[in-house]
């Protein structure tokens, strides 16, 4: 190949204006290298201590997260990257981050950090140069992280919201199957009835009966496990001695429902003992069918709720403008999005509202990322059986929300940097560090205050925000 010249280098944006004096030292202390394409460049881990220029070709690099190779960024010869990329003067990194690729065949030249002392000496103003591509490069990756950590906050939702949508779903499912064979069955049942030649006052004692246990929505005395299960058993053999089939599955429905075997012989009262094991098996299947249904409902509920929550927490419903809306809805919200992590570990939740807490004007969609990340924290940091308190109240133009969990604590070395971006103390995979820097800066937003304190077995995130503002 032709060797390179002064007038190549000119083409790259970083180095078009140095002198040439300048460019021939660049020629004279750095490395010709060429790769092929899709070939590593740098590879993660390795250390950082080269900077390269790029003569031909552009360079991907791939950040790695969490063992997954992210993409993040292109070098090419233009005016955000200069063509120059790798370990720049003054960067305090140490090992490469992710792992670069050339991307069609690449030319450049590598210069060692061992000679960045020397090419400062030579063009100070050249490093100042290099030092906006490198921090131009850094607030790039930053805005990628950014997305990146929306994208994955999004993700763990969703897993959430599938998580707790699969359990009503699955009773659906089952409850759906059930009731088709509970309605088949009635046919026969009701044929057996009717071959009892029962009459329309006994139907109507019947529905009499049922319809006050349907009232009957409190128990007198709340009955233990032992209790339940000994009248369950003394509804099984009175059924089994009236013939009953699969008495046990009946004693357990009227046992539900409350009935005494008193009202079972009420039941069965002005007719023989063929009959009365007909009329009770219609009416067991009877009331596990209103069971169903009932169980059914709350099932359906449970969704509605759910995508209610998920409406309102993404702010779906509403435009983009700061508008006034309800902290304890909000809150509720978050909770019940986060509810499968806090019945995995059986956490306690305290809530303590202000009965009289005003509408705060707000960026909902902003303000429900604080309430997710700060209670998403102290669920991770809760052990199994934790505690977590939410309180609210107002003085003056101040709303305060305080948010508080029984844990270990956050350790006083690393408190005043909780709120740095990419500060985390979680294991790889666990967190990016993100979160309570989205926390601070959407509080900042609404002209509000955040104030942390901890010690071993209390820490709180207090939240204060304006009552009153002027967008609002």
């Amino acid at each position: 190949m032709e060797p390179i010249r002064i007038e190549d280098l000119k083409k790259i944006t970083a180095l078009s204006d140095l002198p040439d004096d300048h460019l021939t030292w660049i020629l004279q202390h750095s490395e010709y290298e060429t790769f092929e394409d899709g070939s590593i460049v740098a590879k993660f881990g390795d250390p950082a201590d080269i900077m390269w220029f790029l003569l031909e070709g552009k360079v991907n690099f791939y950040m790695n997260i969490n063992g997954r190779q992210v993409y993040y960024f292109t070098f090419e010869n233009n005016t955000q990257t200069g063509g120059v990329g790798g370990m720049m003067p003054y960067s305090r990194m140490k090992t490469y981050p992710g792992t670069s690729y050339a991307t069609g065949y690449v030319q450049m030249l590598r210069l060692h950090k061992k000679h960045f002392t020397e090419l400062e000496q030579l063009n100070p103003e050249f490093i100042q140069k290099l030092i906006g591509y490198m921090t131009e490069r850094a607030r790039a990756f930053a805005t990628m992280q950014l997305q990146h950590e929306k994208v994955n906050a999004l993700g763990n939702l969703a897993a959430g919201i599938a998580h707790e949508l699969n359990n009503p779903a699955a009773a659906i499912n089952t409850i759906s199957s059930e009731i088709g064979q509970r309605l088949i069955r009635n046919f026969e049942l009701t044929e057996n009835l009717l071959q009892c030649c029962i009459k329309p006052e006994q139907l109507q004692n019947i529905r009499a009966i049922v319809d006050k246990k349907s009232l009957e929505t409190v128990p007198v005395k709340k009955l233990s496990i032992l209790q339940k299960m000994e009248i369950q058993d003394m509804l099984d053999e009175w059924l089994d001695k009236n013939d009953v089939p699969n008495s046990r599955e009946a004693a357990e429905t009227f046992s539900e429902f409350g009935f005494s075997i008193e009202e079972l012989e009420l039941v069965c009262s002005k007719v023989d003992k063929s009959s009365c094991a007909n009329i009770l098996q219609w009416l067991e299947n009877l009331l596990s069918s209103q069971k169903i249904v009932k169980d059914l409902g709350i099932a359906s509920k449970h969704i509605s709720d759910l995508v209610g929550a998920i409406k309102s927490h993404v702010h779906m419903d509403r435009i983009g403008d700061m508008q006034g809306t309800n902290l304890h809805q909000d809150i509720e919200n978050t909770l019940t999005l986060l509810g499968y992590k806090i019945r995995g570990k059986n956490i306690l939740v305290k809530k303590i509202f202000n009965d009289h807490l005003p509408m705060v004007p707000a960026y909902v969609g902003e303000l429900n990322q604080v309430w997710t990340n700060i209670i998403d924290n102290a669920i991770f940091a809760l052990e199994k059986n934790g505690e977590l308190d939410i309180e609210t109240s107002y003085e003056g133009n101040i709303v305060k929300v305080s948010i508080i969990d029984n844990g270990p604590g956050i350790p006083k070395d690393i408190m005043t940097r909780i709120f740095e971006p990419f500060f985390t103390t979680k294991k790889v995979g666990e967190g990016t560090g993100i979160g309570l820097d989205i926390v601070s800066r959407a509080i900042k937003h609404h002209y509000g205050e955040i104030k942390v304190n901890s010690i071993t077995g209390r820490t709180e995130f207090a939240i204060f925000l304006p009552i009153e503002q002027k967008q609002y």
